[in-house]
């Protein structure tokens, strides 16, 4: 299964993980979580690999507006309803993912 890098144009941590597959001429799909959002599955996905809790950037402005940190909520609702909420980037592979930041998680689902 090819890469996927899941992210907004304008998150500086999405744009340094394009940047680090193309230096590295690794072919990877790019999602707008701004324009197509994240579908059940691939969330899914993401969930058993990184954990329930890693799902939300709790110290995203987008997160304090909506007042998350005060509510009992379940995260993966949360980020189905507004993928703007998910930790960004998401690089997946398959079942394998990795949040965030994260170079050496990204050389591993790369196989380098």
């Amino acid at each position: 299964m090819a890469i996927q890098v899941f992210g907004t144009k304008k998150c500086k941590d999405t744009q340094k993980a394009e940047r680090w597959f193309k230096e590295r001429d690794i072919r990877y799909q790019f999602v707008d979580l701004a324009e197509k959002g994240i579908s059940p599955g691939e969330l899914r996905a993401v969930r058993e690999a990184a954990g329930k809790d890693a799902l939300l950037d709790t110290g995203g402005p987008r997160y304090a507006k909506r007042g998350l940190a005060w509510m009992e909520h379940d995260p993966e609702e949360e980020a189905l309803a507004d993928p703007l909420l998910l930790r960004t980037p998401i690089v997946r592979d398959g079942r394998k993912a990795v949040l965030g930041f994260d170079p050496e998680g990204w050389k591993a689902l790369a196989g380098l």
